[in-house]
């Protein structure tokens, strides 16, 4: 819960408890007035299109009612406090009793969620990810992790997107298999391609060289004579981290340029803006928001995505 200043906190106390006390002002001011007990003929002298007002008390059971609210109100206020008051209601959260918040209800009852389903994440747990994948209610507890967590940037079929890798096919930048999928949501990435590689000089002619070597490497259409050109270049800037055979290396997460596999494009243009630019991706570490056991039905649910043979 976010702590107010004392300004504020102050004065929304000062608006709730004076709004409580004019309501009951109000309805005892109101109750005075009224001098009958019973209903009479009695008017209070309003008359509006042939309607005329009649002088007479509210019905008791109304203003018991108005009463209770206020009651009620007032009980509220101490249970669950008001601002920066808090109230006489405790949740615990971390094994210790703490005030009510929202913030603590929720941490609550997600440690009591936690705690009921720990003994099931235990038994994934014990499992091999290779075996693990063909325990069909582990997958879809993890596609249910993958779904809330995972989807935003890696789409709900696990396709990827332009900067965002496809986890169904075998392509994989830092390695796919369970250890690596596992160290990669445990720890996260952060890829780095260096703008002009590790030749910060390229030209202008030398960047246009690179490009059709790099879409030749592929089978893509290119010019022949710039890309004999460009392996020249590729050899000083580029194969330090995508190799001599520009296959890549999962060690820097450098990609294999050899194959159709594009995570920012093949056009001339997309392989230009990322040499003369450099691209930085990063896979955030989860290894914060879940723990092992999760992490590990989690890997097994990614690492099925690309072995469905396996998993069958």
């Amino acid at each position: 819960m976010s702590v107010l200043s004392t300004f504020w906190s102050v004065w929304v106390i000062a608006i709730v408890f004076g709004t409580l006390i004019a309501c009951g002002l109000l309805i005892q001011f109101s109750s005075k007035t009224q001098v009958h007990s019973e209903e009479t003929d009695e008017t209070t002298g309003h008359e509006y299109d042939g309607i005329k007002e009649f002088d007479n008390p509210l019905p008791r059971w109304w203003v018991m009612m108005f009463w209770a609210t206020i009651i009620f109100a007032v009980g509220y206020i101490a249970a669950y406090g008001l601002a920066n008051m808090q109230g006489f209601l405790k949740v615990e959260v971390n094994g210790e009793q703490v005030p009510w918040t929202q913030t603590a209800q929720w941490q609550n009852e997600v440690e009591q969620f936690d705690a009921k389903i720990a003994p099931l994440y235990a038994e994934y747990a014990a499992t091999p990810i290779v075996e693990l994948i063909k325990n069909e209610e582990a997958l879809k507890t993890g596609q249910r992790i993958f779904a809330s967590n995972c989807s935003v940037c890696h789409g709900s079929g696990a396709k990827g997107s332009q900067g965002f890798p496809n986890l169904t096919d075998n392509d994989w930048l830092y390695g796919g298999t369970p250890e690596d999928i596992v160290k990669t949501l445990t720890y996260g990435r952060q890829a780095m391609m260096p703008a002009k590689g590790l030749m910060p000089t390229m030209t202008e002619t030398q960047i246009d060289q690179t490009v059709q070597y790099v879409r030749s490497l592929s089978g893509l259409k290119h010019d022949a004579t710039l890309a004999e050109a460009g392996a020249g270049v590729f050899a000083q800037a580029c194969t330090a981290c995508h190799g001599a055979d520009a296959k890549g290396m999962h060690i820097t997460g450098a990609p294999n340029l050899t194959d159709n596999v594009w995570l920012y494009g093949g056009s001339t243009k997309q392989i230009e803006f990322t040499i003369r630019h450099g691209r930085n991706g990063k896979m955030p570490a989860q290894g914060d928001r879940f723990s092992e056991e999760q992490i590990h039905v989690l890997a097994a649910y990614v690492y099925s995505l690309s072995n469905k043979e396996s998993a069958e």
